[in-house]
């Protein structure tokens, strides 16, 4: 069974049981146990109480891979009692003491779970063995192969999300297959148990199914260039691909509804001045915290030239497609204006000075002295939507196909970017640019440009978000909004395009779906944040350079990349 390290066991058993006991003692076992999820099987308050048990016992068996089967098995149902101690301990001293004038949420219907309603301590002796029971299984999960493990595991994973997400998988649902099939496979707002299994085998046969082709797929790529067919069938690939994810990019706002199409338009946003502030922070390493300011100068633009104010008196000359290039084009100047100051200046110093440049911006926009032609307080009002071909794009799905426009338009635009000579430069100027201009870059050049554009990215961002609300304030553009931009870059990894958008759905689309459990999304938000830091804190998809160099003191195993290639 190999060498077992009883004091790692007791540690990740005692950190689960802590996790439960967090869970139990805030209110969260009891107030979601209502919410059901498979049948009256399993509810969202069961999860939450043995996640954390579960995950000490899958860190544990991954501390003794060495083990076999039965030694894994024995330190899961070990690691999984000592998850059930501290709230079991719970429950005990609430039998004996009232703890409710210290701790509200300590009560007879939190115990009542714990002990599945049996009392102590007959239902102590339950949960003890229900604990054990779910750290045997957690083990033995790691004992599986790895062809198996990611399809049970990524399948069990969709099964519990969607059941989470129950309304708006129905939603989505009914607008495909019509309300009388869903009502079929519900039973209230959880799965039927049957249909649960069979989604679950369901989808581990078709994770199974992908993985093998991905398999099959990385052999066909391994054989040499010069084989024409090997370079078609991977050329067909890529464009059932592209073609797969263009129509259902196409048809999603119709088949998820007005809810998630509003969802998709803020992610949407977001890519957008994610993709702006990639360009100056991923590319060109420069840390601008005042990102917020060339979105409301977009934003104001938009307003400004569309509707009546004292710059334009008589609305109705511009439209919205006739003042986007000249939206575009003020966010242009404005980065240049900004660009010019900060030359010289790095780092700490350059996200401060930038910092106190969005600032500036939005405590003007707020004053009397800018009020005639930025509304003040008021803002501005009624601007209109925009007209396209007759249509007039005043609802979230079809807001949702400008933001996907002026996305793609901005994603075509950074990847051309990035692989040009223009790049290569912010690349060099990123590492070192005492270095790069020694190479013989022009720094001052280089930074402007790298200003303007993610400027012109960030106002195309504001003139779409003024048309959609036709109402816009200055408290809309505070600091927040340049912190999400640059921690959805980070989070999805520096540097890269599809990175953005991962980082968008995680930091804004998320957040959105979570509004239903109400003062514990953020709790939840920033739990999901913690793990994904600890488990990938280089991004969900970094780019090449950044991943290298984070894990650059790694020992790989294998020959340097120059012998590799000799």
């Amino acid at each position: 069974m190999g060498n077992i390290n009883w004091r790692t066991i007791l540690r990740l058993g005692l950190l689960g049981s802590v996790v439960a006991l967090y869970f139990s003692m805030i209110g969260m076992v009891e107030d979601f146990s209502n919410r059901n999820l498979i049948g009256d099987l399993l509810n969202l308050g069961h999860v939450l109480l043995y996640a954390g048990i579960a995950g000490g016992a899958l860190f544990a068996a991954r501390e003794h891979s060495e083990s076999n089967t039965v030694g894994r098995g024995l330190i899961g149902l070990a690691t999984g009692a000592l998850g059930a101690l501290l709230p079991s301990g719970l429950v005990l001293l609430s039998s004996a003491i009232n703890m409710r004038t210290v701790f509200v949420n300590v009560n007879p219907a939190l115990s009542n779970i714990i002990t599945f309603g049996r009392g102590v301590p007959t239902g102590l002796l339950l949960f003890v063995l229900a604990s054990a029971v779910v750290g045997l299984i957690t083990a033995l999960f790691t004992v599986l192969p790895e062809t198996w493990r990611g399809p049970v595991g990524k399948s069990f994973g969709i099964v519990i999300i969607s059941a989470v997400f129950s309304d708006l998988v129905r939603q989505v649902l009914t607008n495909i297959i019509g309300s009388g099939m869903v009502r079929s496979l519900y039973v209230g707002d959880a799965y039927r148990p049957l249909v649960a299994a069979v989604l679950f085998v369901g989808l581990i046969a078709l994770f199974f199914w992908l993985d093998r082709r991905a398999k099959q797929s990385n052999e066909t790529t391994a054989i040499p260039q010069t084989d024409a067919k090997a370079r078609q069938a991977k050329n067909r690939r890529n464009i059932a691909l592209f073609l797969g994810w263009g129509v259902f990019l196409l048809i999603a706002p119709w088949i998820l509804g007005s809810f998630l199409s509003q969802v998709l338009f803020e992610i949407g946003r977001f890519v957008l001045l994610g993709l702006g502030l990639n360009i100056v922070v991923g590319y060109a390493g420069l840390l601008d915290l005042g990102y917020v300011a060339f979105f409301a100068f977009g934003a104001y633009t938009m307003g400004i030239l569309t509707t009546t104010t004292a710059i334009n008196p008589a609305p109705g000359v511009f439209t919205f497609w006739t003042a986007l290039p000249i939206v575009v084009l003020v966010g242009v100047v404005f980065g240049l204006l900004l660009g010019f100051p900060v030359l010289r200046m790095r780092g700490d110093y350059l996200a401060i000075v930038t910092l106190g440049f969005g600032e500036i911006i939005r405590i003007l926009a707020l004053s009397d002295w800018l009020a005639p032609i930025m509304g003040g307080a008021q803002g501005i009002l009624k601007i209109p939507n925009p007209v396209f071909f007759g249509l007039e794009l005043n609802s979230p799905e079809l807001m949702y196909y400008l933001v996907l426009a002026g996305s793609l338009l901005a994603a075509f635009i950074s990847i051309r970017l990035r692989d040009s000579r223009l790049g290569r430069q912010w690349m060099a100027m990123r590492e070192d640019e005492d270095v790069a201009e020694a190479m013989g870059i022009n720094l001052v050049q280089t930074k402007l440009l790298a200003f303007a554009i993610g400027a012109g990215f960030s106002a195309l961002g504001g003139a779409i978000f003024a048309a959609r609300l036709s109402t816009i304030f200055p408290h809309s553009f505070n600091l927040l909004i340049s912190i999400n931009a640059l921690s959805l870059i980070i989070v999805g990894g520096l540097g890269s395009i599809p990175g953005v958008i991962v980082g968008a759905i995680a930091l804004v689309g998320l957040p959105e779906l979570l509004r239903e459990f109400q003062e514990y999304r953020l709790l939840m938000y920033g739990i999901l944040l913690i793990v994904m830091m600890l488990l990938r804190p280089e991004g969900f998809i970094p780019a090449e350079v950044f991943k290298r160099e984070l894990h650059s003191d790694e020992d790989t195993g294998g020959p340097p990349a120059v012998e590799a290639q000799v």
